[in-house]
């Protein structure tokens, strides 16, 4: 596999092929967001997930093919600054969760749940509703022949959970959604696609655990 997941802003992105499905990754904007195109290998339908920033540049990686759908995976602006400009040029229905759907600049046309599926063509990704970084924040999830696949948005990160401010009561939740509905699930091999910066695997974050929860943060 020649797929790292280290891309930059301004640079190339990076591509993996899964079993049914594309993954492409762009950092894109002044606060270097992951923006993913998920693209069915048998339909060649696609998925964006976070339309973050560089309308331009999504749109090339997206090129001549549909666009089935944006899932932006939660309301902090910087992960919704291209949504506007993305749908325009698509009509591509935008899903988010409920608590999640008003700051956004596009209506949410297919609130999406704790539990719920979205597909991409024949693929199907589960929507795991994780709590703490903001009321709606959700990932997705991929499971390929090889090992699943997360999109954690910025709940889950290397070296820890999402930003809850220094508030014990928003971090408390948002560790405890991860462990339960992440990290107690699935096992070590799957893939961490975060919001920002590099990828990861639960194995490698699991044993640093007990370290998030006893500095709070």
């Amino acid at each position: 596999m020649t797929y790292t997941g280290n891309v930059e802003v301004g640079g190339r992105p990076d591509t993996r092929e899964l079993s049914g499905l594309t993954v492409t990754k762009i950092a894109v904007g002044p606060y270097d967001n992951n923006a993913y195109v998920l693209r069915c290998a048998a339909t060649g339908d696609q998925l964006l997930i976070d339309a973050a920033n560089e309308p331009s540049r999504l749109l090339e990686v997206l090129g001549d093919r549909p666009l089935g759908r944006v899932v932006t995976t939660h309301r902090h602006q910087d992960h919704w600054q291209a949504l506007e400009h993305i749908v325009q040029a698509t009509g591509a229905p935008v899903s988010a969760h409920p608590f999640d759907a008003e700051p956004l600049p596009v209506a949410v046309a297919e609130p999406v749940q704790n539990g719920d599926t979205v597909r991409v063509g024949q693929a199907t990704l589960e929507v795991i509703h994780l709590r703490g970084h903001t009321p709606g924040s959700i990932a997705l999830l991929y499971t390929a022949d090889d090992r699943p696949h997360l999109f954690t948005g910025d709940s889950l990160f290397p070296g820890g959970v999402g930003n809850t401010w220094g508030d014990p009561t928003r971090f408390k939740q948002l560790m405890t959604d991860v462990t339960e509905r992440v990290f107690d699930r699935l096992p070590d091999e799957t893939w961490v696609y975060p919001g920002h910066g590099r990828d990861t695997t639960l194995g490698k974050e699991r044993p640093s655990i007990p370290t998030w929860w006893e500095r709070g943060w």
